[in-house]
């Protein structure tokens, strides 16, 4: 006889690999082959075969045999998707056997990134650009934490734009181990500022720059409590003291009940972001035209590098802790780029330009007066006169504008 319905759950090889520790042997054992190779037979033949490999289309399939339809978009859509089930399975088989197999290799020659759409968006990085949010299912990623994983717990829904500026401000803040408040705008950190007491924290870092500051995302390394929570909601602009600040999003790793019930008041369309702290060694992807190119994870931190004294003085602890805290800073600020930081608070910052010289203006026009004393951070080289060189943060002692040091 013949098959009319062909439904097939796979071997979870996916969630057997991610459960935690498995052998070789047993993730061999936990390879579905008669599956895929049913599901394919099938899905070739969907003209006269309908297959079936998620739950949620189950009712869809009821309906369609009870009114006994003929669409061959329906049988085209399952097939679609069976293949393309297959492939993620394969994928995550293939990723799994890689892991096991290869010498130490960060790059394998060919892969697949497993895509699975979590939502469509209004648009893009413009109105007139279509647009959706994919989760990556790579084995590498489960329990990875970051934005795409976040919980949104208040809201409007989240756009192209807000996904980007909540992803710098959350790598960004989730650098710093002492409690840390980062305003992201247009992906750039411009207010910094780590203290033990975290609500000051927040006050410096939106003092840091309250122009860009407004509207903007915050985004906080702590649990967010009622204090917190009130003084996000109340908080006056420094600009004029009266306007109440007005943020996007804001991003941290946990709230209490009480912190959530305040700051869901700030506004209807606050997106009130819940996330996990992003996991290290990782592999970056970043798209060019035609092709894709790839690095590992930046996770550098300062622990892991040795400073050393460019200058006849050597810096004093605290004057160190500073410029750690300015390179760090720098690290998601976009080429050229230039922090100026003292106090573990950032007082200015220049970015984007062409060269650096720009972007050092910029720095020191923001932190003005403040600015004296204060460690300066590089993203990269910083010209000097005969040819000198330096990639570590510097400082100048009696700095006041840019002109002295030209």
């Amino acid at each position: 006889g013949t098959f009319d319905v062909v439904v097939v759950n796979l071997y979870p090889f996916y969630d057997k690999v991610t459960s935690g520790a498995i052998s070789f042997e047993d993730g061999i054992e936990n390879i579905d082959i008669g599956g895929p190779t049913l599901i394919r037979a099938a899905a070739k033949n969907h003209k006269d075969v309908l297959v079936v490999v998620d739950h949620h289309d189950y009712p869809a399939l009821l309906k369609y045999l009870q009114e006994k339809q003929a669409d061959p978009q329906f049988r085209r859509m399952l097939a679609w998707k069976a293949f393309q089930h297959v492939a993620s399975y394969d994928s995550a088989v293939s990723e799994w056997l890689w892991k096991q197999t290869n010498s130490g290799d960060t790059f394998p020659p060919s892969f697949t990134v497993p895509l699975s759409m979590k939502s469509t968006l209004r648009y893009g990085e413009n109105p007139h650009q279509k647009a959706a949010f994919y989760g990556d299912r790579s084995l590498s990623l489960v329990n990875a934490g970051g934005i795409a994983t976040a919980v949104q717990h208040h809201g409007k829904e989240m756009s192209y734009n807000n996904y980007l500026d909540a992803d710098a401000a959350w790598n960004c803040v989730s650098e710093f181990e002492n409690p840390t408040c980062v305003v992201v705008k247009h992906t750039n950190p411009c207010g910094v500022a780590s203290r033990q007491d975290v609500l000051e924290a927040y006050r410096l870092a939106v003092k840091a720059d309250p122009v860009s500051a407004f509207g903007g995302i915050v985004a906080f390394n702590t649990t967010i409590d009622e204090d917190l929570a009130k003084e996000i909601r109340e908080f006056r602009s420094p600009t004029d003291g009266e306007t109440r600040m007005f943020y996007e999003i804001v991003v941290a790793p946990g709230y209490t009940e009480k912190g959530l019930e305040v700051l869901k008041g700030k506004s209807k369309t606050l997106r009130i972001l819940e996330a996990k702290r992003s996991g290290k060694n990782m592999l970056s992807l970043r798209q060019v035209s035609g092709g894709w190119l790839a690095q590992q994870s930046d996770d550098l931190a300062p622990e892991d590098i040795t400073f050393t004294t460019g200058s006849e003085r050597a810096p004093t602890d605290s004057e160190l802790s500073d410029a750690k805290f300015a390179w760090l800073c720098v690290k998601h600020v976009k080429s050229n780029a230039i922090v100026i930081a003292k106090d573990n608070c950032m007082l200015g910052m220049g970015s984007g330009q062409p060269n650096r010289v720009d972007s050092l203006r910029i720095a020191f026009r923001k932190a003005g007066e403040a600015a004296k004393g204060a460690a300066l951070a590089s993203d990269a080289f910083f010209p000097f006169g005969e040819n000198k060189t330096t990639t570590r943060p510097i400082r100048f002692d009696q700095v006041r504008t840019y002109r002295l040091i030209n």
